[in-house]
């Protein structure tokens, strides 16, 4: 059996580590509760968050992603963080961050002087821009790893943050002698598609008709075959590759009327024929060649395409906390694009009230069902919803065990505000009582703003009134500025205290910088 790294496809450093690796690991996780206990009641605990955003996943479907070295600049809200004034942050980049950027972070502190956080923030980099995960970089390079030793005052109150975890994070939390928060990479493969499936299941869930663990263009056939004939009026189904990402490693395959009355064989013989030519793919420049090659190494799964009116792409997002508590704490509806609308491209929280308290149930029995299989830290679960006469119906389709697009709009919103989320309405509220919404992106991009900077999205967001006022807590919230010049590509959290402010704030946010490039 190979590591979880093999099955994502990844290059790793610890995969010959051995049972010694495994040991030190799990003696370094059973400090996490005791940790935990001591340090999250209280706001003036001293503590240290080692923040290493690695995409440790497959580089071949990161690369479909535009801009995408530029991503690890989504975790940067964690610098929020330096609002507790005992708290100290060590952020580890693949390349260094522009000073505006971390500047715009620090002045959104509430109540805590720029010096202060200033004294308490270790910022490091690898100098070293390839397609490689950030944490293969950190391993690499021994006066990182010692630089980063030396910034944490007392590692007994200390704990990583990755963006997802494989045997590279494993690696890097023994090497550091610091617990990781989040899921064990021996648990890896539960975030794959064929996993997410099992899993709804097992949580008593539904999900889409469909076929998992399939190993190559026979098997794709063979279900395909097997779902027509069990629904004649089947129409059209979705391959996926198990370790895609925001929706990059899906194609659509459309099942001709021609296919209607064929025996097992020879319609399993036509599709095997016809889906190299007729699979869409929602990643641009994509061929069969290089998808069926990677769905060959990668594995994946085939399901029936959700038909409907009105159809939405609702999100859940649990937690697992060190004391083994699993709790839901945001609903999102997503924004989702691409060739067949499968492309994450935002959220808006929280999700309807039509039925985000049904999403909250869902969440909260996969919750427990990967909390039972040992899962730590921050997950999600993605739906496609559709309205029928009996109410909306969810299906199920896919678990993230890592931080997502709809995480880091929730954490900026929660550290920024200090509210909490109301399980009984699915609301977030303030200390007041008042509610908070806020409609998030991480894809807006136009080729107009190439060549305009971070510094050029704060004065154009400042000269607008959009900025995050801390008085009235709404706002904007930027992210992904690194990617604004090269990319013309940046997301927001436009947060405000009813649904229709808070898009009205995206609203005037594009306006504002289409009007800012058209000047420039």
């Amino acid at each position: 059996m190979g590591s979880a790294s093999d099955k994502l496809g990844l290059p790793s450093l610890s995969d010959t580590a051995g049972e010694e690796e495994v040991r030190r690991f799990e003696a370094l996780q059973a400090r996490l509760g005791p940790l935990f206990e001591r340090i999250m009641p209280e706001r003036t605990a001293s503590r240290t968050v080692v923040v290493v955003p690695s995409y440790s996943m497959d580089q071949d479907v990161l690369a479909k992603v535009s801009g995408v070295h530029h991503y690890e600049e989504r975790m940067l809200c964690l610098l929020i963080l330096l609002r507790l004034p005992r708290t100290h942050v060590v952020f580890i980049t693949s390349q260094p961050i522009d000073e505006v950027i971390i500047d715009y972070y620090l002045h959104l502190l509430p109540g805590i002087p720029n010096h202060h956080a200033r004294k308490r923030l270790t910022m490091l980099s690898c100098c070293d821009g390839s397609p490689r995960p950030l944490s293969q970089k950190i391993l690499e390079r021994p006066r990182i790893l010692e630089r980063i030793r030396q910034a944490m005052p007392d590692p007994e109150d200390a704990h990583l943050v990755c963006f997802n975890t494989t045997a590279l994070e494993r690696t890097l939390a023994v090497r550091l002698g610091i617990p990781l928060f989040g899921a064990d990479p021996a648990l890896a493969n539960l975030g794959s598609k064929s996993s997410s499936r099992e899993i709804f299941r097992e949580a008593g869930v539904d999900l889409p008709a469909g076929h998992e663990n399939l190993r190559d263009l026979g098997d794709i056939s063979a279900a395909l075959a097997e779902m027509k004939l069990a629904d004649p009026a089947l129409k059209r189904a979705v391959v996926k590759l198990n370790g895609g990402f925001s929706g990059e490693g899906n194609a659509v395959f459309d099942l001709p009327g021609d296919y209607q009355g064929r025996g097992e064989a020879d319609l399993r013989r036509r599709i095997e024929q016809d889906l190299p030519a007729l699979l869409r793919f929602e990643a641009a420049h994509e061929t069969w060649e290089s998808f069926g090659a990677k769905f060959a190494e990668m594995k994946g799964i085939v399901e029936a395409w959700v038909e409907g009116e009105n159809k939405r792409s609702p999100s859940v997002q649990f937690r697992v906390d060190p004391l083994g508590q699993a709790s839901v704490i945001s609903t999102h509806d997503q924004v989702l694009g691409g060739p067949s609308g499968q492309i994450y491209l935002g959220a808006s929280f929280p999700a309807s009230d039509a039925y985000r308290l049904d999403i909250q149930s869902a969440g909260e029995r996969i919750a427990e069902v990967l909390k039972t299989r040992g899962l730590l830290g921050l997950s999600a679960a993605d739906f496609v919803s559709v309205p029928t006469a009996e109410g909306w119906k969810h299906y199920a389709i896919e678990v993230n065990l890592r931080k997502g697009g709809t995480t880091f709009p929730f954490l900026v919103l929660q550290f920024l505000t200090d509210g909490i989320y109301d399980h009984e309405t699915g609301l977030y509220r303030l200390k007041s009582g008042e509610p908070r919404y806020y409609y998030a992106s991480d894809n807006l991009q136009k080729p107009a703003y190439q060549g305009l900077t971070a510094e050029d999205l704060i004065d154009c967001m400042i000269y607008n009134g959009l900025h995050f006022d801390a008085t009235t807590r709404t706002g904007v919230v930027f992210h992904l500025m690194g990617a604004l010049s090269e990319f013309g590509k940046f997301g927001v959290t436009c947060i405000g205290d009813d649904p229709q402010k808070a898009k009205s704030i995206y609203r005037r946010t594009i306006a504002a910088m289409d009007r800012e490039s058209a000047v420039a």
